[in-house]
């Protein structure tokens, strides 16, 4: 079988810690090219991943002319998602685009036109998506364990965790802080498992309030208040369509205990489920309240094909990579990622303007 040709746009820390090491470990596939603007993190992803005789690049526009190329992974800053993902489809090739889709929706809708109009194939990284637990909750949710999920919490929520790498401080570049980087993949996450698509309005909060703080006591060291322009949290109240409502919360430094990330609750007219610790489902038999606690692994979820292939980022890499070899549909569809942009520029936009905001 010919092995897919992938090359690489951004070799900061997403595509050392995510993209390349789990696209390694494929045999159906070989890094041929590295882009970045910064040459020497191309040159050294190039040695560490690549072929023998992979190029190297700090112009993406450079890498896309090569025509042998069939895969392009996305891993830039927010700002430049949806100009790479448009002109890298354009050119003929599939692309995985890191969360989140887009810095807004019309940038993103770009991208799902750009898929449409082209026939490639568009995914986006939410890995979350692939964890075991997560999977198990899909699919008690498929089953209709939970009855009409009518309610649910989105949670991504850190004490002091800010990262202060990069451009993740920087509102032009990212375009948002925690909600758009990390209360993007518990929206993602709570969405597929609803299978709810269709938001009708939303209310958000966004707060700066520690941004300026010199004691810190940060994760990764203390971060610059000149540079953080982005809110240190921020949180969103969604009404869909059909009535149902989501609360989503997301923090990057907030004074709190109970710091979880990544993470669902959904409440249904017959149970309810969450990934509060381990897998949960809760609801009533006999007349008796009771919690189901699943131990998850290869042999108690036959479902979960892959499960002993490793974590989430290389499950999501070979749910990818298949795809394409078989002519089928990635796990996360652009469709999806482009709700879950809309929803957070909604929360971002009422946080601005003190008002609700309404989907049209």
């Amino acid at each position: 079988m010919k092995k897919l040709r992938i090359g690489i746009i951004g070799c900061g820390g997403i595509a050392n810690g995510k993209h390349m090491p789990s696209l390694k470990k494929l045999s159906t596939v070989e890094l041929v090219a590295f882009c970045d603007i910064i040459e020497q993190r191309a040159i050294d992803a190039k040695a560490k991943y690549g072929t023998p005789d992979a190029v190297v690049y700090t112009d993406y526009k450079e890498l896309l002319k090569d025509e042998t190329i069939d895969v392009v992974h996305v891993c830039t800053p927010n700002r430049s998602h949806s100009f790479i993902t448009v002109d890298a489809l354009e050119a003929g090739k599939h692309v995985m685009c890191e969360k989140p889709m887009a810095i807004n929706s019309e940038e993103a809708k770009k991208m799902l036109d750009a898929a449409a109009r082209t026939g490639k194939k568009l995914t986006i990284g939410y890995q979350s998506r692939q964890s075991m637990g997560a999977k198990y909750l899909k699919k008690e949710a498929e089953d209709g364990t939970f009855g009409e999920i009518y309610y649910a919490k989105a949670t991504a929520l850190r004490r002091r965790a800010v990262p202060t790498w990069g451009v993740f401080l920087n509102e032009y570049e990212q375009g948002g802080g925690p909600l758009i980087d990390i209360g993007t993949h518990s929206l993602d996450l709570t969405l597929w498992i609803m299978d709810n698509y269709k938001p009708k309005y939303c209310v958000g909060t966004a707060y700066h309030k520690l941004n300026k703080d010199t004691n810190q006591g940060n994760a990764w060291g203390n971060w610059d208040p000149d540079k953080f322009t982005v809110e240190d949290s921020a949180f969103g109240f969604v009404v869909m369509e059909n009535g149902a409502t989501i609360n989503l919360e997301s923090a990057w430094a907030l004074n709190m205990i109970d710091v979880r990330e990544a993470t669902t609750l959904v409440c249904g007219t017959k149970a309810g489920g969450d990934l509060y610790d381990g897998v949960r489902i809760n609801g009533i038999r006999n007349n008796s309240q009771y919690v189901l606690r699943p131990t998850l692994n290869p042999q108690g979820a036959a479902f979960y094909e892959g499960a002993s292939a490793g974590d989430p980022a290389s499950v999501e890499a070979a749910q990818w990579i298949n795809a394409i070899l078989t002519d089928t549909d990635p796990c996360v569809l652009p469709e999806q990622a482009y709700t879950v942009t809309r929803i957070l520029e909604g929360i971002y936009e009422s946080a601005k303007t003190g008002k609700p905001y309404y989907f049209d």
